[in-house]
């Protein structure tokens, strides 16, 4: 099995709708899995800095 991409930081907290962690919507976070790896990494490629790296892994 491999690795799904998250811009998941571990900072679960909505404001608007929005996480303030991984700035990603609730429908993102809650479609998440449904997603191709493709998918995931086009939105992650648009989630504010420095949520995520290019590697697909989060932000520190």
């Amino acid at each position: 099995m491999t690795a799904v991409s998250s811009p998941c930081i571990g900072v679960c907290r909505l404001d608007n709708d929005v996480c303030v962690g991984c700035g990603r919507t609730t429908a993102q976070i809650t479609q998440w899995s449904q997603f191709t790896e493709a998918e995931r990494r086009q939105i992650m490629r648009q989630l504010p800095a420095p949520c995520y790296e290019e590697d697909g892994n989060a932000g520190s």
